[in-house]
This record gives structure tokens, sequence and C-alpha cells, in this order.
């Protein structure tokens, strides 16, 4: 088998491996919490004979491991379980069903902002390893350290003030639905796209300087410096190529934070999407909704990683081409 095949297919393993303990802790964590669905529903003068038949009612009186494989089982099919919304859990909606259109909100803003961040980070790391540094240099350094020094929600409200409330070009409240035409979408998802642009950009342009910067001192440029290379087109043509691993480290990084990390800024904007669903159903104690989005948002944090460790393996000569 071929060695890069073969280290693909362990990557794989190990990422199924790591989803199920996932889970395991998963359904734990939120089995330890104190209180319950029962309890929120029917308040603190509940008797506990009412509690316990409103819980056979929900199946949570039976044993947690039976419940746990009841639900991984579905999970493997597919099938989340049933959501506790609903007057005294008799109105149950498909958990699927009740994540499909926030994850896809999640998603839209992801891709929005991933359109913008990667190209601009690549093109700020690549000016700034060649101006290295320059005013221009010392300048995009300071804006990114500001940037990652401050937190998301600081960003967030900032950009509001100045977009929203002063300037009055973005709305402050990023609402969206189901009928939300498409360009109506992506004017009110603008502000939440700019603050994570804000967020990511500066850890990816400053892994592409480094990576590239190191790269500059390696013999084969200094080679290709001798020969009267251009400096630009060394860069390009040469360095970025030797530089990609550890830049798509970073980006799939980057990426699985649009996805996992973006409950802040969905709060701030109230922004409806799988973030803003997983508060909500914590506040209620809706748990089927929160394991389907912890599951969701650990399933994509192992893959965009397990596509950079694939990149990473693919972009290494030593085993595209062994011995």
């Amino acid at each position: 088998m071929h060695p890069v095949l073969r280290t693909v297919l362990q990557r794989l393993g190990l990422g199924v491996l790591t989803l199920i303990v996932v889970s395991v802790v998963i359904f734990s964590s939120l089995e330890l919490l104190p209180g319950g669905y029962a309890e929120n529903i029917l308040g603190q003068g509940a008797t506990p004979e009412t509690v316990a038949n409103f819980k056979k009612e929900l199946g949570l009186d039976r044993p947690a491991y039976v419940r746990y494989f009841e639900w991984i089982g579905g999970v493997a099919q597919g099938d989340f379980g049933a959501s506790y919304s609903g007057v005294g859990g008799t109105n149950k909606r498909e958990v699927a069903h009740v994540i499909a259109p926030r994850l896809y909100n999640t998603f839209f803003l992801a891709i929005l902002t991933a359109i913008i961040a990667v190209p601009l980070s690549l093109f700020l790391g690549v000016m700034a390893a060649l101006y290295r540094n320059s005013w221009y240099d010392r300048i995009v350094n300071a804006v990114t350290l500001t940037t990652i020094a401050a937190p998301e929600f600081l960003i967030a409200y900032l950009l509001m003030l100045l977009f929203a409330l002063k300037w009055k070009w973005f709305p402050s409240l990023s609402t969206v639905g189901e009928t939300t035409p498409f360009f109506e979408h992506l004017y009110r998802a603008a502000l939440p796209a700019i603050t994570l642009t804000l967020v990511i950009v500066a850890h990816m342009m400053r892994m592409t300087r480094a990576a590239l910067i190191n790269l500059l001192a390696s013999p084969y440029m200094e080679m290709a410096k001798l020969k009267g290379v251009p400096a630009r087109e060394a860069i390009v043509k040469h360095a970025l190529p030797n530089a990609w691993a550890p830049i798509a480290t970073v980006v799939a990084f980057n990426l699985a934070y649009l996805v996992v990390g973006v409950v802040i800024v969905e709060v701030v904007y109230v922004y409806p999407g799988i973030g803003q669903l997983m508060v909500d159903s914590v506040s209620s104690r809706d748990m089927p909704v929160v394991q389907a989005c912890a599951l969701i948002f650990a399933a994509t944090y192992i893959l965009l990683n397990l596509s950079a460790d694939v990149v990473s393996i693919i972009t290494n000569p030593r085993l595209l081409h062994p011995k």
C-alpha cells in the first residue's frame, strides 16, 4: 500500500475513534448537569411523582448507558432523536428538523467569512514576508496583534456601534429566516462576517508570514536569489508551495473556529445559527438538541483537522516519492 494512502487511512481511523470518545464525553457531561428538562418545565412546585411520570414519558427513567447506545446508534443512521420542545414534551420535533435551518445559517456565515478571510490573509502574509521589517510589515503586525488580543464580543460591539448605530450601513441584529432572500441574507450577515474575518485573518496572516520567512533562509531560496529571480516570483513559485503544510494546518484550525467558535458572535448579533440554538437549548435543558449540536461541532473540528493532516501528508515529498 502506498505510504500516503496508508497514512490517510490511519488518520481516518483515529478520527472515527476520537469522535466516539467525544460522543461519550458529551453524553456524560450533559448527564452530570444539575436539573433537567422535566424540572425546568414543571417548575419547583412539581411533586416527585409528577417529575417521575414526566421522565418516564420522555424515556429519561432508563439507565444512562442504555440511552447512550440508543442515541449513538440512531446518530449512526442519521437520526438524532426527538427534541423535548413543546408543552409538556407532547409536541416533539425531530432534532434534525430543528437543526437543519440553523446549520445552514452557520455554514452560510462560515463560508462567507472564509471567502473573504483566506485570500486576504494569504495576500497579507505574502506581502509581509516580501517586505519584512518595512513600515507595511510593522503596521500589519500591529493591527493583527490588536485583533488577536481583543475578544470577539468587544470587536462585535465596536463594529455594531460604528456600522449599525452611528453610520447605519448595516442592521445591528442579523435576524434571518428560511424565507429570507439570498442577497438580504448576505446583507444581514455582513457584520458577523466582518467580525469573524478580523478575528481569524490575524492568525492565518502571521502563520503565513512566519512560514515564508523561515523558508527564505533555505539554500534553494538563496540559490534563486543568486540566479536573479525576483523576490516576489521566488516567494510565490518556490517558497509558498513548500509552506503549505503549516499554512493549511492554521487555515483548518481557523475554519473549524468559524463553525465551532462562532457561538459568541451569533449570540451578540442574535444570528439564528447552530451556536445560538445550542445556547437556547442549554437554557431550556433540551438535551437531545444540545447533544446533536455538540457532536456536529466535534465532527466538524475533527474533519477539518483531518483535512489539514491530509494536505500536510500530500505536500510531503518524502511520502509522495518513497525510495
